[in-house]
């Protein structure tokens, strides 16, 4: 896969109070590849978007490429720095969805775990509401979701956790206690029936590829969760493509 199929780029960090609090820098990746960061008049619309777990006006203003004030005004906000997980916001003269991904400077993560949701639709938030009020987790239990176009996300999109935001352990795999150490990746999906979408794939290996290089995890610490000694339990799935994967992430 080229790199130039995902758009790059990084982006200096808000300065914060605390040095361990933020993030070295900000990498942001292309929902759909093919489309520029900078967007065009014609490539840009109104959006009404769905407020996911952990999200703030400030990463939508990233993932939209729109500044705060302009979200703010076109939704009356009071207080921009409280949203509710599922409130719907209009984000005008939008440009094309990327991904807003925050590396943090962390010698916690050693290994990245990729899972499946084993479900054919879904997004953070609707895996959220399970994690939280059916298996009464501290809210959803993975680090990323990457959507399969269902659910109103779109196919490949990369949605970040606030277990990834705060830097807090997983729910994600109890066996090898990777919740301590591992990054724990969710593709929407059943793999045991369904095939990872290309663009799912395009934006795993993105993902991971920066992920490991940050936090040099090596390639034998990249695992399935069923791969993880003393799980049992077939994810990510019978079918993940796990050739393609692994070539993919070494070229």
């Amino acid at each position: 896969m080229q790199r130039s199929r995902f758009l790059l780029y990084i982006v200096l960090a808000f300065t914060l109070a605390s040095c361990a609090r933020a993030p070295v820098r900000q990498i942001q990746i292309e929902a759909i590849p093919g489309r520029i960061i900078t967007a065009p008049e014609a490539l840009r619309s109104d959006v009404m978007h769905e407020v996911g777990p952990g999200e703030t006006v400030w990463r939508l203003s990233r993932m939209y490429d729109v500044q705060v004030q302009d979200i703010v005004s076109a939704n009356r906000l009071p207080d921009s720095s409280k949203l509710e997980k599922g409130q719907k916001l209009l984000i005008p003269n939008a440009a094309p969805l990327r991904s807003v991904i925050p590396i943090w400077p962390s010698n916690k993560w050693k290994y990245i775990i990729i899972h499946h949701s084993a479900t054919d639709v879904g997004k953070a938030l609707s895996f959220d509401y399970v994690h939280s009020n059916k298996r009464h987790w501290k809210g959803l239990g993975y680090h990323f979701v990457i959507d399969n176009g269902t659910s109103g996300k779109e196919d490949g999109q990369i949605e970040v956790a606030p277990r990834w935001m705060h830097q807090e352990d997983g729910a994600h795999c109890k066996a090898g206690s990777m919740n301590y150490q591992g990054i724990g990746i969710c593709l929407v999906g059943n793999f045991n029936s369904d095939s990872v979408s290309a663009r799912q794939m395009e934006a795993l290996v993105s993902l991971v590829k920066e992920l490991k290089k940050h936090y040099h995890i090596p390639d034998s610490r990249i695992l399935g969760h069923g791969q993880v000694p003393g799980a049992s339990t077939d994810c990510p799935g019978k079918r993940f493509p796990w050739n393609d994967f692994w070539r993919r992430l070494k070229s």
